[in-house]
């Protein structure tokens, strides 16, 4: 090569570089950027969540986005924005060519700005570059910095969830939601369609994603998952809520070796590669539920795997939770593999026909006890483990903490003859020593022993009702307190209060009082003459509450605090024959039917329609410590039927409200307490006052300066549902238990569970 040409080759090399670099610098792709919906949603999120944001827009008076465009996903969340001064429409036009457009420096500098001043400053940038699109990392990053000064309690978490459906593969999905191993999520604006069957980290608020934050893995394992039969050769999978179908290769087997089994999936790039059957099953008696493991008759405590599933197979296939177990009962097969339980199979209906009783100590001041002494008539057999022994007829067994037949967990107590009751002689109830159908089951616990008294429902009915009704009361009264006693006892059982120490409920006024006084043989009549029946709400049991005596007129259930349409069968009424409704809400015109002791009403013979107390701000202050000397009291706002639902207590050092029935009872109540009844009888002691169908009269100050409130009242106990005494009245009448539940449970029909309505 000459020099000439030498030279000139090393001169082009910079040249050549150069161009090089000007190639790849106008060839490099622009980093992804974010659109303006999608900023703006996580923005209107960092500041509010999508129900509210969808609630302003239903109310807002302008209209910012076009009609044509108002039903799209941005609307709400850029609406919000606008409306809340945190975007200019000036600048920012509300359509739909500006939400899809990506997020500009000049757009990010804004809006940080207007949600946190000074944040805006990490998007300050020069003219050129300032409507320029911003990355996704880089607005993802301040945001992170945002969610510091605006998500002070936290509510924006990271999420590793497995999304296993979006309405891509779900038929029958919502628009935007998002089935994942972590429950169902929407998620406005963001493209997760290609991700299914994948592990993500999401960025979500409430029910709403509001990132995908990292794409964690494509090879992903559904857990515990329910098989079914499939077309051809494909079998089901029930993930969750969502019903999927997977080929079926020869190498794995035939149809049948898959449908209703348990097996782990475990998918790559969105193909089935390996199912690992789980077919080992056992049932029993579920003696308790707690937190981390079942106790199963015959079983022992068994841990429970961290993916543990509950699955109803009878009826409709469908997911249920925990609580779904009920305890005493042996409706549901358990899935086992690697000594843990990995599912329950609930296999068939409950059918409620017996219960588990807590007993409590003396007074019902607690579920344990230091130490339990049995007999019985005919004598007892104790089992524990694989022993059992029995004692002789009439003698006591003491079983305290320290006994030895505790280290299996639980002694079952039975009597030696079928039909005999087993007597509590270390407890007391009001008739004197208790005695007790069934067995006796004793459990040690860190604080005592725990008694748990299982028998058949019809039984403990029969020692319910006296507890709850005079047994003097009238046959068709009582029947209608054994239905609703049945009906209360159908939907505790199935609430799983005391599942943790294997009952259903305890023997208390938490519940229903049990065994409290002696059975009769009008009681036990009136539960064998409605056995079985409930009170249905279409197909669902009723909460079928129930009270002593009304004011004559009951309250709907709103009453502590709810939502009153989903209990349509409690609206309050008139106890008279036409029912209707009087409208109380002001006080002064409550003032004057509370006032008037000879209102007709069912409830109007008995003592405690009409009743009327005093009581001084210095009573009131030993419970009413917030607002110094309390100088009145107005009642601020009532229910159906007059009922108080607050009231506000005015005082030397400011004001206080009072919220719900149960709160207004017991603050306005005091030991110091005479109240007068209609028939001019008293009543002490009474810390709490009967009802909160109250009037209040402020009766001025002494020259003591001592404020006296005198109190007009009507009733005893909460108002909603049946009362025992309207019922007893309207028994007297003629009136048959049918006709007295459905005069106070508007709507509910009279059946067995397993039966159609009657």
């Amino acid at each position: 090569m000459s020099k000439r040409r030498f030279i000139g080759f090393v001169a082009g090399i910079p040249l050549l570089v150069l161009i090089l670099i000007v190639i790849i610098l106008v060839s490099e792709p622009e980093p992804e950027g974010i659109s303006r919906g999608l900023a703006y949603k996580s923005a209107a999120l960092l500041l509010t969540d999508r129900e509210s944001c969808e609630k302003a827009l239903a109310d807002q008076k302008q209209e910012y986005f076009p009609e044509a465009e108002k039903n799209n996903w941005y609307v709400k969340y850029m609406s919000f924005l606008y409306a809340g001064g945190y975007l200019d429409s000036g600048k920012v036009p509300p359509k739909k060519e500006t939400a899809e457009g990506f997020l500009t420096y000049k757009d990010a500098e804004d809006l940080a700005e207007a949600l946190v001043s000074g944040a805006g400053k990490e998007f300050h940038v020069g003219k050129k570059k300032r409507n320029r699109q911003v990355s996704a990392d880089e607005w993802w990053n301040l945001y992170g910095e945002l969610q510091k000064t605006l998500d002070g309690e936290g509510k924006i978490r990271e999420l590793d969830v497995l999304l296993y459906g979006t309405p891509k593969n779900v038929t029958t999905a919502s628009p935007w939601t998002a089935y994942t191993s972590e429950g169902n999520y929407q998620f406005e604006g963001i493209s997760l369609d290609s991700y299914i069957d994948w592990e993500l980290k999401l960025l979500v608020k409430g029910n709403e994603i509001i990132a995908m934050r990292e794409a964690v893995s494509d090879s992903v394992t559904y857990k515990n998952v329910w098989l079914t039969t499939g077309d051809g050769d494909t079998f089901g999978v029930n993930i969750g809520s969502v019903k999927r179908s997977f080929p079926l290769e020869a190498s794995m087997g035939q149809p049948e070796d898959f449908a209703n089994h348990l097996a782990d999936l475990t998918l790559k790039k969105g193909r089935l590669s390996k199912v690992t059957m789980k077919k080992k099953r056992i049932s029993g008696k579920v003696l308790a539920v707690r937190e981390d493991s079942i106790e199963i008759e015959g079983y022992g405590n068994l841990k429970l795997d961290k993916d543990f599933k509950v699955y109803r197979l009878y009826g409709q296939f469908e997911e249920r939770s925990i609580s779904d177990i009920l305890v005493g009962y042996d409706i549901q097969d358990f899935v086992v593999a690697h000594g843990k339980l990995c599912a329950a199979l609930l296999v068939r209906e409950f059918d409620a026909k017996s219960i588990r009783v807590l007993l409590m100590n003396t007074n019902f001041q607690s579920i344990f006890h230091p130490s339990v002494t049995l007999s019985a008539e005919s004598g007892l057999i104790l089992s524990y483990g694989e022993e059992s022994v029995e004692v002789p007829a009439k003698a006591e067994v003491v079983i305290d903490p320290s006994d030895e037949r505790l280290k299996e967990g639980r002694i079952v107590v039975s009597p030696l003859e079928k039909g005999d009751s087993i007597t509590v002689n270390s407890i007391s109830r009001s008739y004197g020593t208790p005695a007790y159908s069934g067995t006796i089951e004793i459990r040690k616990d860190k604080e005592g022993l725990l008694l748990i008294n299982e028998l058949y429902l019809e039984e403990y009915l029969t020692k319910v009702v006296p507890s709850e009704m005079p047994d003097s009361y009238e046959k068709e009264a009582l029947k209608a307190q054994a239905v609703c006693a049945r009906t209360y006892a159908y939907r505790q059982i199935q609430s799983n209060s005391y599942s943790k120490y294997g009952a259903h409920v305890d023997d208390s006024t938490r519940f229903q009082v049990y065994n409290n006084l002696p059975t009769a043989a009008k009681t036990q009549e009136a539960v064998r003459e409605t056995y079985g029946k409930l009170l249905f709400y279409g197909e669902t049991p009723i909460e079928a509450f129930y009270f002593s005596t009304s004011c004559g007129h009951t309250t709907d259930g709103s009453v502590w605090g709810g939502d009153p349409s989903k209990f349509p069968y409690l609206d309050g009424s008139l106890l008279q024959d036409n029912k209707g409704v009087l409208n109380l809400s002001t006080n002064s015109d409550f003032e004057e039917f509370i006032k008037n002791k000879d209102y007709p009403a069912y409830d109007a013979s008995f003592p405690m329609y009409r009743w009327e107390t005093s009581v001084t701000n210095r009573q009131l202050e030993e419970e009413i410590t917030e607002v110094g000397s309390i100088l009145n009291i107005t009642v601020t706002e009532r229910g159906v039927g007059g009922i108080v639902k607050k009231v506000r207590v005015e005082g030397s050092d400011g004001t206080m409200t009072i919220s719900g029935e149960g709160q207004v009872r017991a603050k306005l109540g005091n030991q110091y307490m005479v109240l007068t009844k209609k028939d001019g009888s008293v009543m002490k002691n009474f810390e709490s006052l009967p009802s909160a169908y109250i009037a209040i009269d402020n009766q001025g100050v002494d020259d003591k300066n001592i404020t006296t409130f005198h109190i007009y009242g009507g009733g005893y106990g909460h108002g909603v549902g049946m009362s025992q005494n309207g019922a007893q009245a309207m028994a007297k009448e003629g009136k048959s238990y049918e006709d007295i539940l459905k005069f106070f449970y508007h709507g509910a029909e009279v059946h067995e569970a397993n039966q159609g309505k009657s």
